[in-house]
């Protein structure tokens, strides 16, 4: 019988059902948001940044008692005033989810503003409407993250993208796209990075004509 390899992302599933429960306001982003944006890679990665005031942070930590979940509400009261990245543990599964407050840093504070309700498809469980980044904020992201490690995989995730921007296959997210708000913000990263946006735009330009 073949293995299979996925990872069980009920835990994240069910944070999500309890955030929208507990009406806590929250956004998907990087790897993860970008897959309802035409993003082809696989990604079990998903970063999700929460906006709790301590009503949220009773509900969550009663949502995931103890002796099964670690959900410490005074560790999670601490991480939001700090700006540093807390977790909720199933100790039954083995399983954790990291969640990324909004004070972390101010550059989530207008994407998260910004945030629309999307449909993403859950491996393992199934589609479900979640609130998740814009596309434009997404790509920022991606080139942020490309700025500060080189990785490959932002390179591609964000061709994928515009790929499917350019395809015009969801006309809503393509017309609210602004390229030259994307022109400025990878000019301030640097050269580099604003060289390496021009020629993804180019290249993807070219793969949608030869659609």
């Amino acid at each position: 019988m073949p293995e299979n390899n996925s990872p069980d992302l009920s835990l994240f599933y069910d944070i999500l059902l309890t955030m929208e429960r507990i009406d806590a306001p929250y956004m998907i982003i990087g790897a993860f948001a970008g897959t309802v944006y035409g993003l082809t890679r696989v990604t079990y990665d998903i970063d999700m940044i929460v906006d709790l005031n301590d009503e949220h942070i009773r509900a969550l930590a009663d949502a995931y008692p103890l002796p099964r979940y670690y959900a410490d509400p005074e560790m999670i009261r601490n991480s939001i005033r700090m700006g540093i990245m807390f977790n909720i543990i199933d100790s039954s599964r083995g399983e954790k989810a990291d969640l990324l407050p909004l004070t972390m840093t101010s550059d989530y504070v207008c994407a998260f503003e910004n945030r629309v309700q999307r449909t993403a498809e859950i491996p393992g469980v199934g589609s479900f409407d979640v609130w998740c980044a814009q596309l434009e904020d997404v790509i920022i992201g991606k080139l942020l993250a490309w700025t500060e490690g080189r990785s490959r995989k932002h390179e591609t995730d964000i061709y994928d993208m515009m790929v499917h921007h350019y395809l015009d296959l969801d006309p809503e997210v393509s017309k609210s796209l602004e390229e030259t708000n994307i022109d400025r913000q990878a000019e301030k990263m640097g050269s580099d990075t604003l060289y390496l946006w021009e020629s993804i735009k180019g290249a993807a330009q070219e793969e949608s004509r030869s659609y």
